[in-house]
């Protein structure tokens, strides 16, 4: 038995060895053709050799959006550079990649020492490489509903900032230095962008890019309609604040409402699966019958597509747009 767990852990960091290996040598290859393009966009290489002016034209030639490696067709498949920016998290996407395999193969590894049965330990696995991910979407969640608390406050401290006689850019630049993150990071960042040149309104659409809040889309386009075609800012901020703050009013009754109906659906979705393993854990052969028969095998497969369409039933009730 202890030569058995030996050859597991070996295995198991014979794994993560290889993956962090893999990760680092596409990392080197990405890093030497980005220095490649830079030599030969500068004009460093060697201009009386056809090959290398073949080369430049190659690497020009290519597209934006083609990707060349592994870990390159996996953030473009699930748009993981937005969704890190999105997150706030500096992590890189080799080691992100990482940390999923290195979860996931741990706890199909704790499946096989605990004695699962085997054909669950894959899908256990599986489900637990996509923990980092879902801890990013709800990273990304909760910094987007903090920005959406301060918006209101923003809007009337730039409001005030023209009234006083700033410009809209100081306004910003006022909100990056008194206001805490993730507001002021954003309007920080406009704020630097339109500095070093970029058009003021190129850089909020790329705020509503990075952060897609309706509000903040309807102060981008607020200040887009007054640059063209002029008005009274200030006063358009403190109808937008105000209509926030309404609406904050509004989905927090909203909340209070359906608190008893999003309880109810957390236990009803949570008891099933809670059962199953207590009901395993006392008499696993009472269970087995689920998966060696035909029958059994359709009807665990009913009842997780029933517990699937119950989950978006109650979501639908409970979800209200405000």
């Amino acid at each position: 038995m202890v030569s058995s767990q030996l050859i597991i852990a070996a295995a198991f960091f014979g794994m993560v060895a290889l993956i962090v290996g893999i990760a680092m040598m596409l990392r080197e290859k990405s890093v030497s053709q980005m220095e490649d393009r830079l030599s030969s966009l500068t004009g460093k290489g060697d201009k009386n050799n056809p090959s290398s002016l073949t080369e430049a034209a190659q690497l020009l030639s290519k597209e934006l959006g083609e990707q060349g490696t592994l870990s390159d067709a996996v953030a473009k498949k699930f748009n993981l550079a937005l969704l890190f920016e999105q997150a706030a998290v500096t992590m890189s996407l080799s080691t992100f990649i990482a940390i999923c395999t290195g979860i996931g193969f741990t706890a199909w590894l704790v499946c096989t020492l605990v004695g699962v049965h085997p054909s669950l330990a894959p899908f256990i696995g599986l489900a637990f490489s996509g923990l980092p991910y879902f801890w990013l979407t709800f990273r990304r969640k909760r910094r987007f509903a903090k920005f959406a608390a301060q918006l209101s406050d923003a809007l009337e401290l730039v409001a005030r900032a023209l009234r006083a006689g700033h410009s809209l850019a100081a306004g910003f630049r006022l909100c990056a230095t008194e206001m805490s993150e993730p507001l002021s990071l954003e309007f920080g960042r406009v704020f630097e962008e339109q500095n070093l040149g970029l058009p003021f309104e190129e850089a909020l659409e790329n705020m509503t890019n990075r952060i897609p809040n309706l509000d903040l889309k309807f102060f981008v386009t607020a200040i887009i309609l007054q640059r063209q075609t002029g008005g009274d800012l200030a006063e358009i901020l403190d109808k937008i604040g105000r209509l926030i703050r309404e609406r904050f009013q509004i989905l927090g009754q909203v909340q209070a409402l359906t608190g008893e109906g999003r309880l109810s659906g957390v236990v009803l979705l949570a008891l099933p699966p809670l059962l199953f393993v207590t009901v395993y854990r006392m008499n696993p052969e009472y269970l087995k019958l689920l998966f060696t028969d035909e029958m059994g095998r359709k009807m665990l497969i009913g009842g997780i597509l029933m517990q699937l369409v119950g989950a978006l039933v109650i979501r639908k009730i409970v979800n209200i747009r405000v």
